[in-house]
């Protein structure tokens, strides 16, 4: 019931917010589109396809990263700093595992939105995209992995400030390192090897991935739930200390 009331919380925020949220999650990727696809990149081709085709899928890996990590890791940490609503969730009769999963999912959620409203764009510019089942997964768990780092990193930093900070030291180099605007293949070896740690670097290469072999497919996903899970367990465990 605690994880329903937290998911319609932020539904209803959702809800009052809707146009200004809707048109904030479109003006980056539009301008990602416009600077990127049709500018820098207008008559580029990389592995036989046009550039417009190879950006799209890392600028929804960037997207729904930051919509994702910005929508809970902003939240919590006004909520516990300044608003103090943190604190009413800690007398409420919600376990903290459960309040963790809600707002982790409802951070998700949004972030999946932020996605879909870019698939959205795609189909109105008509560049054909070729959307899977596999590709929706990666789309979710890049969510559930920002997510859960949004919230964790709420729980754990003590002031807007420095959540600012987290952001520009950790959420900036992964959007332009991880192979969002560009093929990893031109990074030197010695950095390349640090930025196939990075969750986002599987996003963006599992989104463009034409292999079928089972064994290739299955490395993204494996390496972004377990990010996923590191995240989350280290969320509870600081929640539960703050409870």
């Amino acid at each position: 019931m605690g994880f329903v009331s937290i998911l319609w919380q932020e539904y209803i925020l959702f809800k009052r917010k809707f146009w200004s949220i809707t048109i904030g999650s479109m003006i980056a990727p539009v301008l990602y589109l416009i600077a990127f696809g049709w500018g820098l990149g207008g008559g580029m081709r990389i592995n036989g396809k046009d550039y417009i085709n190879f950006v799209i899928p890392g600028i929804i890996a960037l997207s729904t990263m930051t919509v994702s990590f910005n929508t809970i890791g902003n939240s919590i940490n006004i909520s516990r700093i300044y608003d103090k609503t943190f604190e009413q969730f800690m007398v409420a009769p919600i376990n903290m595992f459960v309040y963790a999963a809600g707002k982790i999912f409802a951070g998700t959620l949004r972030g999946m939105y932020s996605g879909l409203l870019i698939l959205f764009l795609t189909l109105i510019f008509k560049i054909g995209m070729q959307i899977s089942a596999y590709f929706i997964l990666l789309m979710i768990l890049n969510c559930l992995v920002f997510s859960a780092m949004g919230f964790t990193a709420g729980i754990i930093i003590n002031s807007h400030a420095d959540m600012a900070k987290f952001s520009n030291f950790v959420i900036t180099p992964m959007a332009f390192l991880c192979g969002t605007f560009f093929p990893l293949e031109k990074m030197p070896e010695s950095l390349k090897v640090f930025i196939l740690l990075l969750p986002l670097t599987h996003t963006t290469l599992g989104l463009r991935s034409n292999s079928e072999d089972l064994v290739t497919l299955a490395v993204h996903p494996l390496i972004l739930f377990s990010n996923f899970l590191v995240f989350f367990l280290i969320g509870v465990r600081y929640c539960k200390k703050a409870e």
